[in-house]
């Protein structure tokens, strides 16, 4: 019964790829890459500060930013609190206007209430019904006083992948800030952040097969004067966030970002294929309900309803490792707000599962977890489900 269940929750976390570990590991021990970046003095601090620095590259590389606009953080949720609270508080005076939507990450929606509290005017866009945020939504918020806007790339329940670019034309054309949370996004959409109209991104390295604990944010030229650091004590990371930086973690962060640049074609095709092998048979089943735009999406990740018959996703648990809801709202059985907002009651976010495939899911994998969902959905309705 030692038996783990089959993966499909890559949206959560992914595990660290074989060669991602092994640049790890050469920088822990004592005939590793071990020192501190810092300690220029010396081949030990130099060493390990051009690991970092190729790093930088690496990341910078896939995203289509230069190396020195890339600042290491602890992960995508300290980088969204280094933009919201960075931008609003570099300004110097009170109030003023963000705009965000209902659907961001709760790194971003938790970020906002915060500046709220302090005073600044936060609008909260709802999703169109394919759980977009459309740039005509974000024209239509704009106001004279409106500093920045954070939307993400794509959206971590559902999968649906906003048109950044378009949405930054506008703000760019308020002159505003434009922030993005591209943590479910870095090697799996194509991003250019030398063309694209963006400020600030970030990124995580656990989602892309990376290590926890790393992130990074893009501070493009229009924000280098326009942002306040977080962490303070040294100086480092040009002022914006100080602290040791974690050799090991920043070396596998780069390491992860590179193999998916190397890897982006490759992968993307299989996970289609994986994708409609998947959701071919689950869509016969009867009142399934797939959330979120058909085409405008990642093919990584599905959000499916089933709204009839005797489901229960606690039943499937024990054989599917999936999320019910984003990792990060499971600390409280509370339903998805991303769900709610797409107009979904309580009932049916309960109803709801998350399935997001990755690099290590195999055909036989796909197969078994239709056969199971497919059971789910043939048991029994449960007694009180039961008309007469």
């Amino acid at each position: 019964m030692n038996k783990r269940p089959l993966y499909f929750d890559y949206a959560a976390t992914t595990p660290v790829d074989e060669r991602v570990i092994q640049v790890m590991i050469e920088c822990l021990g004592f005939n590793g890459n071990f020192g501190n970046p810092a300690s220029s003095s010396h081949a030990f601090g130099q060493q390990a500060r051009q690991s970092v620095e190729q790093a930088r590259r690496q990341v910078a590389e896939l995203v289509g930013a230069q190396a020195e606009q890339i600042v290491w953080t602890s992960g995508a949720t300290e980088s969204n609190n280094l933009a919201l609270k960075g931008v609003a508080q570099a300004r110097g005076v009170n109030g003023g206007h963000i705009i965000t939507s209902q659907i961001e990450h709760k790194a971003i929606l938790d970020t906002a209430k915060q500046l709220q509290d302090a005073g600044v005017a936060v609008t909260y866009l709802a999703p169109d019904a394919e759980g977009l945020i459309t740039p005509q939504a974000v024209s239509e918020a704009m106001r004279e006083d409106t500093f920045l806007v954070s939307l993400m790339l794509v959206n971590n329940e559902l999968g649906t992948v906003n048109d950044i670019p378009a949405i930054g034309r506008i703000v760019h054309a308020r002159d505003a800030l434009f922030h993005v949370d591209a943590a479910q996004g870095a090697g799996k959409v194509a991003i250019d952040l030398a063309e694209w109209p963006v400020d600030l991104m970030s990124f995580s390295a656990h989602k892309i097969y990376g290590p926890k604990g790393i992130g990074a944010l893009y501070v493009g030229p229009r924000a280098q004067q326009r942002l306040q650091a977080q962490i303070h004590g040294g100086g480092h990371e040009g002022g914006l966030r100080s602290g040791t930086l974690a050799t090991h973690q920043i070396a596998a962060m780069g390491a992860a970002f590179a193999l998916a640049g190397q890897l982006f074609e490759e992968e993307k095709a299989v996970i289609v294929r994986l994708r409609e092998r998947l959701l071919e048979p689950l869509l016969a089943i009867p009142g399934i309900r797939l959330n979120g735009s058909p085409s405008q999406r990642i093919p990584h990740t599905l959000s499916l309803t089933f709204n009839e018959g005797g489901f229960s996703s606690a039943a499937l648990s024990a054989s599917i490792a999936f999320s019910a809801t984003s990792a990060c709202n499971s600390a409280s059985n509370a339903p998805s707000h991303v769900l709610l907002a797409l107009g979904h009651d309580a009932r049916s976010a309960s109803r709801t599962i998350r399935l997001s495939l990755g690099r290590f899911t195999t055909e036989q994998d796909i197969d078994q977890a239709v056969h199971l969902i497919k059971s789910a959905c043939a048991s029994a309705p449960a007694f009180w489900a039961t008309g007469p």
